[in-house]
């Protein structure tokens, strides 16, 4: 599993400070995490290859998180993309974008399939024989949806000297990678635990965008791997978090404590704070594996 993170910063773009956009890199996937203004730009600086991106999901539509998606959209479509593009996002998000792409006579020539949202309950978006993709319902001042990626249980590993011992045909190793027990040349039945190894643990990354302190997402993300967490002002702003349904690094600190999670990823910090360590200070007060997003960094 490995994250890049496009941009983390709130609202205002600034040379430096790109808004909020990241790549995720799960069993063979490569999805789009939101799409700020600038996307496609951090995308070239990451050298990212644009033709491996068919799934992008938008947490909600304010516009440092989704006003980078017509130009990607579009550059798609000069680059002579043929393969199909998926956009989860909430309700709405077919007809901005639809409106934009007709308005500048875009026409498509490749299939976009839009999956829109409405649901305040948490719900599969994305399924397949790898990996599943979950929402997470947010507290913000519009609809929002984190995103929880989740890896499947893999394939069981052969000890190929205890199979082997074991007398057990190689024509039966896929059933043993199933997790079956199997029967031997001579017979007997081989139980799967004595000639297999456990498939390594799953990895799960846990996505919440922008939300107020929202304790109703504890039982979705836990045990997460990583956590990414808004963490737009630090505590002594707590009004103002309250009042613009954002999040303290304290509160994203209470939240990945409460949920177990193994590493809590802060970001979308406001304009106003000249000096990000003091977001990981607040946050190690409460939760000790804490580090900063920063545009252009990867994590892996």
């Amino acid at each position: 599993m490995k994250l890049t993170i496009l941009g983390c910063h709130s609202a205002t773009p600034h040379e430096n400070k790109n808004p909020t956009a990241q790549l995720l890199e799960i069993k063979g996937h490569r999805f789009l995490i939101d799409c700020g203004e600038g996307t496609q730009v951090q995308l070239r600086k990451a050298k990212v290859s644009f033709v491996h991106i068919k799934h992008i999901f938008i947490s909600h539509l304010h516009g440092d998180h989704f006003y980078g998606l017509p130009g990607l959209v579009s550059s798609f479509r000069l680059l002579g993309r043929e393969a199909p593009l998926h956009i989860y996002g909430p309700k709405g998000i077919k007809e901005a974008l639809l409106l934009l792409l007709k308005l500048s006579k875009s026409n498509m020539n490749y299939p976009l399939h839009f999956h829109e949202l409405a649901s305040n309950q948490s719900a599969c978006v994305y399924e397949d024989d790898h990996v599943i993709v979950r929402t997470i319902p947010l507290k913000h001042r519009v609809y929002t949806n984190g995103f929880l990626f989740e890896e499947k249980i893999g394939l069981r590993k052969i000890d190929a000297d205890a199979a082997q011992a074991a007398g057990i045909d190689k024509s039966q190793y896929r059933l043993l990678q199933q997790g079956q027990d199997v029967e031997s040349n001579d017979g007997h039945i081989v139980e799967n635990a004595k000639v297999t190894f456990a498939p390594r643990p799953v990895m799960k990354y846990a996505y919440c965008s922008d939300t107020a302190y929202h304790p109703a997402v504890i039982d979705i993300i836990h045990k997460a791997d990583w956590l990414y967490h808004e963490a737009t002002f630090l505590n002594q702003h707590a009004a103002l978090a309250e009042q613009t349904k954002h999040s303290t690094a304290q509160q994203a600190a209470e939240i990945a404590k409460k949920a177990d999670v193994g590493r809590l990823i802060l970001g979308h910090y406001s304009s106003r704070y000249k000096d990000l360590g003091l977001f990981v200070d607040e946050a190690k007060a409460v939760f000790p594996n804490v580090i900063l997003a920063s545009d252009g960094a990867v994590i892996s």
